[in-house]
């Protein structure tokens, strides 16, 4: 169990990572689903370019829009665009490489399944059959247009009688096969070379404002996270001290009325109220979430983290640090001096 928990913590805290294996998974998935795909063109000429560019186009569009769903940071970079100002200025750096990283993450699995549909060429012989040029082809000499043009519509079709052990056919299809693996193995080509350029002439500029952009951007990430935790912390504790209170009042009523008797028929035995919850937890390190406890307070703090979000010159400001929802860092009160050495 303890193991159990460290690996969903490591899992929980590197959203980096949680990210790369989602996007590995969604790629898995997709060659799986082309896998096992059957794909049957109309062999139809108004229809064949509307459902061959549709397979090609339109899981892919859904593939990313799943990879956006997915990554939190899309969620994050939008809310981090749209939030006021407030005590704290936006950087357009931080929100452009958010962007760029949700982005790449969630081209993965779209890119994956339009490379298998070029190197496959199922869908691009559907869909552009009825583009080729006849005059390419000797087999079309003898054809009117309009025969050409069904003859055309129906080469991804292989078993209709038309074109059943038609040589014009086979040309045609394995022209069009051999355009669309030339397509994809030069877009395979140009990711290949891009990533490579990018991986090696990444050192040879100045690292810092990348180093800052990543720092920040899952600064705001793990910000967002722990002052979610900290909400259902604080709600939690709001609620049990809620029901403590109600009890408290129940059993004070009971009391007043002498409703409270033992099985004996004796004097009623005076109940026992419990303790403040301020006394029973005052050891148990919440005692920064008891300073908020009413709705009006609630409602005021999340208000304000919305439209002001701290300052993040945390020695400028001790009392937006000091007296906040935080319960990850301990604070210290004023005049308390640190250590002057560290040890490392």
């Amino acid at each position: 169990m303890d193991k159990f928990r460290m690996f969903f913590q490591h899992f929980q805290s590197s959203s980096e990572s949680v990210m790369n294996g989602i996007c590995l998974l969604l790629a898995v998935v997709t060659v799986k689903l082309y896998s096992s795909f059957d794909f049957n063109c109309p062999c139809l000429a108004h229809y064949n370019a509307l459902y061959g560019l549709g397979l090609l186009l339109a899981p892919p569009l859904t593939l990313f829009l799943c990879g956006l769903l997915a990554n939190r940071q899309s969620v994050v970079m939008v809310e981090e665009w749209r939030r006021p100002a407030g005590h704290r200025r936006k950087d357009p750096g931080i929100i452009r490489y958010m962007c760029s990283s949700v982005l790449q993450r969630a081209l993965a699995a779209p890119l994956v399944w339009i490379l298998l549909a070029l190197l496959d060429g199922k869908c691009f012989v559907c869909a552009f059959s009825n583009s080729v040029d006849p005059e390419k082809f000797l087999d079309f000499a003898n054809m009117t247009p309009s025969q050409v043009q069904l003859f055309l519509a129906k080469v991804p079709c292989k078993e209709d009688e038309l074109v059943r052990n038609s040589p014009a056919r086979k040309a045609v299809s394995r022209y069009l096969r051999c355009l669309s693996q030339a397509i994809g193995w030069s877009v395979t080509l140009l990711l290949i070379i891009a990533a490579f350029l990018a991986r090696c002439l990444r050192p040879c500029f100045d690292q810092t404002v990348f180093l800052q952009r990543r720092y920040w951007s899952n600064y705001v990430d793990l910000e967002q996270k722990l002052f979610d935790e900290t909400c259902c912390e604080h709600a939690r504790d709001f609620a049990h001290r809620g029901v403590l209170h109600f009890f408290a009042s129940m059993q004070s009523e009971l009391q007043a009325r002498g409703l409270r008797w033992d099985n004996a028929g004796r004097s009623p035995e005076p109940p026992a109220v419990p303790e403040p919850p301020e006394v029973l937890d005052s050891g148990s390190g919440k005692a920064h979430l008891r300073a908020i406890s009413s709705r009006e307070q609630v409602d005021r703090l999340l208000s304000t983290w919305y439209s002001s979000k701290p300052p993040l010159d945390l020695a400028a400001s001790p009392g937006l640090c000091g007296g906040g929802l935080s319960h990850r860092a301990p604070t210290f009160a004023l005049g308390t001096r640190l250590s002057q050495h560290t040890d490392v």
